[in-house]
């Protein structure tokens, strides 16, 4: 019999009262078991973390990685991101002969794979941080003032917009390749997700988003 323990993880306690986040990950772990895993299969234990991703030290991830070496059970995961934000931290537990793991919304993907997904995760998250960092010192240069009024809240989102071009010239080496594919607008949206890849304002991927960035170079 094919053994799971389970791992959720969310960044903020609101999220963890609300459900936000959380039912998203039971969602896609659920829809892994029934349709990818091996069976039959049962679940060992369950442990979830109300902690950033960028934080390895979690206790409720390190019970769960202790508990699936015990039993030699596979620790699944919905997402690469909900292990850890950081490709050297996933990449020891990838070098890790004595834990097996999973990641439910990459359900054929091999550890060569999730770790060209980590990287490429990493990457992104660093451009977007910098680059944000840029627009803003350009907007501050214009004498736009930053925060606080609704003059200046504008001013910034004026000056992120005119980021949108480099930003989809950046990302459609990823998304063309799945077009290119046949893939729909939403199993685009779903592969960005899944990879950890997050849109310009660091969110979530939607049909509609991948659709501007298509346009936007077409």
């Amino acid at each position: 019999m094919k053994r799971y323990v389970l791992y959720r993880r969310v960044s903020t306690k609101r999220q963890g009262d609300s459900g936000l986040g959380m039912d998203a990950q039971t969602r896609d772990i659920e829809i892994y078991l029934n349709g990818y895993s091996e069976e039959p299969w049962e679940v060992v234990a369950e442990f979830t973390d109300v902690q950033s991703g960028t934080d390895d030290d979690r206790p409720e991830l390190g019970k769960a990685i202790d508990l699936a070496k015990r039993t030699k059970a596979t620790l699944l995961v919905a997402k690469l991101d909900r292990l850890s934000r950081k490709v050297s931290f996933i990449a020891t537990l990838m070098e890790d002969d004595k834990l097996d793991f999973a990641v439910a919304s990459l359900p054929n993907a091999d550890k060569v794979m999730l770790h060209i997904y980590a990287v490429m995760a990493e990457a992104e998250r660093d451009f977007i941080s910098k680059r944000t960092k840029a627009a803003l010192s350009e907007a501050k240069k214009r004498g736009v003032v930053l925060g606080g009024r609704r003059k200046g809240a504008e001013a910034r989102h004026k000056a992120l917009k005119l980021q949108a071009d480099k930003d989809a010239q950046r990302v459609i080496g990823l998304i063309k390749p799945l077009r290119d594919a046949n893939k729909t607008l939403q199993e685009i949206a779903d592969s960005l997700n899944a990879s950890g890849v997050p849109t310009s304002r660091g969110s979530k991927w939607y049909p509609v988003s991948v659709k501007r960035v298509l346009e936007r170079v077409s």
